[in-house]
């Protein structure tokens, strides 16, 4: 019997161990296991005592060259010796994979693999190094041929995507607009002349970082990195302290020791100072957007009408009173 189509799938473990074994020369032993399946999924491959991950990017999610372009990034992130989870070639050179899933050809790409654990919250003296690490990583200079982030990619095409989820009528919905509006004005009001722009990762927070008992940091993740002003990066990292740091007087010790790393590194000009929280709120509107985009693939579980009115009212609201933004 034909096999029905399917929009989304999960490759099976067992059976990527068996394909990777040829192209990146792994034993027989080899062993697969899913560690998170989201809008692309993430295996760990397991060789005797050499481990890396295998992300398998979602059908028509990154074209070819978005994939290229976020390999020779990484390249550069690593020459220039910043710890992060790097694009690991096969036997001939190539570092993508083709893979013919049910839905249609799924791209690999197997990455080296990042010592160390998640951590939810951590010290000051880790904020700092983080902020070094990410002020190291703005000071490569060059351009992808990727997205680049801009009012019109973070607020207009966000809502766009997400409007079919909420009910206009909705306070939450009414706050999303006026807020966006807000922003809008807000992106129109900025000297440029004051802001730096060139390569973001825009996605840097605890769950795309390990951190070594030694120490060490490493990043990864870079699957949104793209062109925009620098301090998006700053603005989104900031925002995740204050959402995982519910005591005040933390958050600002957690935030000020980010920034004393950053800044011993390159200094954040005041205008750029003065636009984090509202590039902070705008980057929650891309992520909210994103996950309405991908719900077939990644967050039909829960991505739901009282999901998305929490979302709003304890993340993108309390963020916008705590920063006493004025609509």
């Amino acid at each position: 019997m034909q096999s029905f189509p399917v929009s989304s799938s999960i490759l099976s473990p067992a059976h990527l161990a068996q394909f990777l074994q040829k192209p990146y020369s792994f034993s027989s032993d080899t062993t697969c296991q899913l560690l998170k399946a989201g809008i692309n999924h993430s295996y760990l491959v397991s060789d005797g005592a050499n481990k890396a991950v295998f992300r398998v990017y979602s059908l028509n999610w990154r074209t070819q060259t978005d994939i290229l372009e976020e390999i020779r990034l990484l390249n550069l992130v690593k020459d220039a010796q910043i710890s992060v989870s790097y694009p690991m070639p096969d036997a001939t050179g190539n570092y993508i994979q083709v893979l013919n899933a049910p839905e249609g050809p799924r791209f690999g790409v197997l990455f080296s693999f990042a010592k160390g654990e998640k951590l939810l919250t951590f010290p000051g003296d880790i904020h700092y190094k983080i902020g070094q690490i990410m002020a190291r990583f703005h000071q490569l200079t060059l351009t992808l041929d990727r997205v680049t982030y801009t009012a019109k990619t973070l607020l207009v095409d966000s809502m766009e995507k997400f409007r079919p989820f909420l009910p206009a009528d909705t306070s939450e919905m009414q706050f999303m607009l006026s807020t966006q509006q807000y922003l809008l004005n807000q992106f129109a009001s900025i000297d440029y002349s004051q802001t730096r722009q060139g390569v973001v990762h825009l996605d840097i927070w605890f769950d795309n970082l390990n951190i070594a008992k030694d120490g060490t940091v490493t990043l990864f993740d870079f699957d949104f990195c793209g062109n925009g002003l620098l301090c998006l990066d700053i603005a989104y990292y900031i925002l995740q302290i204050h959402s995982t740091e519910t005591d005040v007087t933390e958050f600002h010790k957690k935030k000020e020791a980010f920034l004393r790393g950053y800044e011993a590194i390159t200094p954040i000009s005041d205008e750029e100072k003065r636009l984090l929280p509202m590039l902070g709120e705008s980057i929650y509107f891309f992520y909210i957007g994103v996950q309405c985009d991908r719900f077939e693939n990644w967050s039909n579980s829960f991505l739901n009408e009282m999901y998305l009115k929490r979302f709003i009212n304890l993340r993108i609201k309390r963020w916008f009173d705590f920063n006493q933004l004025q609509l």
